[in-house]
């Protein structure tokens, strides 16, 4: 087998094949380099370990609070817009303002016997259908401890659904691209939850809430707190926000206000933690921190709530 030549003494060789001549050198670690071994960098040339531990600390884009940037900043909206037109189509289907989703998946603080086209509070599952020959509904006090969640995916109106998915089609990429994907969609989930929390704790514990109002009036509040944070003028956003709150409190009796006041106060509170988290390695933490901790509250807020109801 022939072996290549060994270059001169004093000629620089490749520090990968020592055979052949190199009279480049790496631009980070300064290694000379042969043809081969050489990659293209902004200036020079590289060699194939520099490219490589390059790759690994390269990091993703950011976003200006601290999140990963989306490649397309729609893509969580659009895929919360398809699970709420899923359910709603699910109800259409099978019986719309008379399905048995409704019951499952509204809001409804205390469990009810429905009967004879209404319901009769205070009555239990077991006297309900005796008594009354009616259907018990569940409630979050008899159990149905998923309805806290499941109310922010729920809607029966083609207009209600149309108002609340065109909002988040408007409000959630323009949130997205500030805070992440993740911190986006943690948002939503405790802005919900937080209006569920309130009508939990405000509404007639006998009657139903429907509706991603209280998640929508959150990432309302959350665009409030972003756009005071640059510096940006918030008098259209607060026309707007004063706008919904008027319809809600003034012209449609049967709004839930206390979704929508809930689901506000908790955006504020979220984004607060998301936008005011101190530049640096620990703002990460503080974020996690603080949505964590707001969930815990809300939880609490709820779970004794709850032990209220059922007690």
């Amino acid at each position: 087998m022939t072996q290549p030549p060994t270059p001169e003494t004093g000629v620089p060789t490749c520090y990968r094949h020592p055979g052949r001549e190199s009279h480049i050198r790496c631009q980070r670690c300064d290694r000379p380099i042969c043809p081969e071994c050489m990659r293209d960098a902004a200036v020079g040339f590289q060699c194939v370990e520099c490219v490589k531990q390059g790759a690994k600390q390269t990091r993703s884009g950011r976003t200006a609070y601290g999140g990963l940037r989306p490649t397309d900043a729609s893509t969580t909206s659009i895929a919360l817009i398809a699970l709420n037109v899923a359910v709603w189509i699910a109800i259409v289907v099978t019986g719309w303002r008379g399905s048995r989703l409704v019951d499952l998946l509204a809001l409804t603080p205390q469990g009810r016997c429905e009967a004879r086209g209404g319901y009769f509070p205070g009555i239990d599952e077991a006297q309900c259908s005796a008594a009354v020959g009616g259907t018990f509904v569940d409630g979050v006090a008899s159990g149905a401890y998923w309805q806290v969640v499941t109310v922010m995916f729920t809607q029966i109106e083609v207009w209600h659904i149309g108002f609340n998915m065109l909002a988040l089609w408007v409000l959630g990429p323009q949130l997205e691209v500030a805070v992440g994907r993740a911190r986006f969609l943690a948002l939503y989930l405790l802005s919900g939850l937080a209006g569920s929390a309130l009508v939990l704790w405000a509404a007639d514990q006998y009657g139903s809430t429907v509706g991603a109002s209280g998640a929508i009036f959150g990432l309302m509040g959350a665009l409030l707190v972003l756009a005071h944070k640059v510096g940006g003028d918030v008098r259209g956003i607060l026309t707007w926000i004063g706008i919904n709150f008027l319809i809600t409190f003034v012209f449609v009796s049967n709004i839930s206000w206390q979704g929508h006041l809930g689901g506000f106060l908790g955006g504020l509170a979220c984004a607060a933690v998301l936008v005011y988290a101190p530049r640096g390695p620990q703002r990460a933490r503080i974020q996690v921190a603080g949505l964590t901790a707001i969930g815990a509250v809300l939880a609490v807020a709820i779970v004794v709530r709850i032990l209220a109801l059922a007690g």
